[in-house]
């Protein structure tokens, strides 16, 4: 498949007037587009439907500058379809009715249409809903496009009209060969040497549009000698890292974190912490996340690590950003590092699961208090063993209901201070099989 922006099927504008380099590199064909293989070949799922001329609503699912819109335009063309673009944020009710109108009657003439709707998840529920009819008789084609995860930001009904295609972010091998294509138009090398090269691609952070957006400003320099990394970074100021605190970014990097955690992995928790902070991510949120993965995967295989997470969070507050976070930092990697266990946890989701199953039974009569002679002659208390009388401090007797089997909920494993624990739960289960307590 031929790169992102193909500069052999771009026709010669229509003006003299000055055109961005993104748009005189906008690709002409599909085959055109690099980076989206997996769905436009012929094979994929958007090919597939052109081969069999029947190409139905879709969502176009990924990052900016992927070409989300020029993948909609390409798919009117390919398809025969007239080609109507909106943009969900400066687009109304009135505006969509005119627009449904306007598909109607080309509809009358023969003519169907391919609806691209930009940032389509911020429509709300109303609005969504209005496309539903027109898309089920056949007025339009929706072409949706948004950053955000569709099962989170989009109607059940819209979803069920509709295939979400997940368009992925440019490779830094899809962005160098934007750049020469961008350089053949230009007709002159980028001066940039070659760590200033790699640089450029890095601030670009996937984006084509980004990329070509900081090549046009640098081809206007015309420096003398090729420019160097350090002096690339001063003149540009790097693409901010795509995450939204309340999007698909934050949950996709904070899973990122605990899993990484999870994996005693420590220098991979640390850069995906690093990287929730450096998009804006609140440390306070940092710090209850990083406290609830001590409590579901560490737990007492290392009883420390929940005090220490919650010493951190009390330095962050008293330090504040950016010192503060250097504690939470140290968290982390104590977790990461620190033996795994998710027994305790196991044991609650057990117990809770056991509670909701049997919530009627009475507790068994024997460890009932009776502070009443009623209750005393009802059998409240009677032959309870009040374990600081045995030698061992342990009677072995039973605490579940009479009539339940005693269930075993907490399954310590062998690592960190559980081992201990392990140990100290068989000797009980010896002593109470001898006492008779289950």
């Amino acid at each position: 498949m031929a790169d992102l922006f193909d500069t052999s099927q771009t026709p010669p504008p229509a003006t003299d007037a000055p055109r961005p380099l993104a748009d005189r590199l906008r690709p002409q064909s599909l085959d055109a587009v690099t980076g989206q293989d997996a769905v436009l070949a012929p094979d994929g799922p958007v090919g597939a439907m052109l081969a069999a001329g029947s190409l139905s609503s879709l969502i176009l699912w990924g990052p900016p500058g992927v070409g989300k819109t020029t993948i909609a335009r390409l798919l009117a063309e390919a398809a025969g379809l007239s080609f109507t673009q909106l943009s969900a944020i400066f687009t109304g009710v009135s505006d969509l009715r005119k627009i449904f109108d306007a598909a109607q009657l080309r509809r009358g003439s023969g003519t169907g249409t391919l609806l691209f709707v930009d940032d389509i998840h911020r429509f709300n529920k109303a609005q969504q809903d209005s496309f539903l009819p027109h898309m089920e008789d056949g007025t339009i084609v929706l072409v949706g496009a948004t950053t955000e995860n569709p099962a989170f930001e989009l109607n059940a009904a819209l979803l069920s009209r509709a295939q979400v295609i997940t368009l992925q972010r440019l490779t830094l091998a899809d962005m160098e060969r934007l750049a020469q294509r961008a350089e053949a138009e230009l007709d002159a090398p980028l001066p940039l040497t070659g760590p200033a090269r790699a640089a450029l691609l890095e601030m670009a952070d996937g984006d084509g549009r980004a990329l070509l957006n900081l090549i046009e400003q640098i081809a206007a320099w015309r420096p003398d000698t090729p420019i160097d990394a350090p002096t690339l970074a001063a003149r540009l100021m790097r693409r901010a890292a795509q995450y939204d605190k309340s999007g698909d970014a934050h949950y996709n990097l904070i899973s990122a974190l605990h899993k990484s955690v999870r994996g005693s992995d420590p220098d991979a928790a640390l850069y995906w912490f690093a990287r929730m902070l450096e998009g804006g991510e609140d440390p306070r949120f940092l710090a209850r996340r990083i406290t609830r993965m001590a409590v579901e995967d560490i737990g007492l295989a290392d009883p420390q690590a929940q005090a220490i997470c919650l010493q951190s969070w009390e330095t962050y507050e008293r330090l504040g950003s950016p010192e503060g976070e250097l504690a939470l930092a140290q968290a982390v990697v104590h977790l990461a590092l620190a033996p795994k266990s998710n027994a305790v946890y196991a044991a609650y989701k057990a117990a809770r699961a056991l509670a909701a199953r049997t919530g009627s039974e009475p507790p068994p009569r024997h460890i009932l208090n009776a502070p009443t002679g009623l209750m005393k002659a009802q059998g409240y208390g009677a032959g309870y063993a009040y374990d600081h009388d045995a030698d061992d401090a342990f009677s072995g007797q039973n605490y579940f209901p009479e009539d339940m089997q005693r269930p075993v909920l907490y399954k310590p494993p062998e690592r960190g201070f559980e081992r201990e624990l392990r140990k100290r739960l068989d000797w009980f289960a010896k002593l109470r099989a001898r006492r008779g307590g289950g």
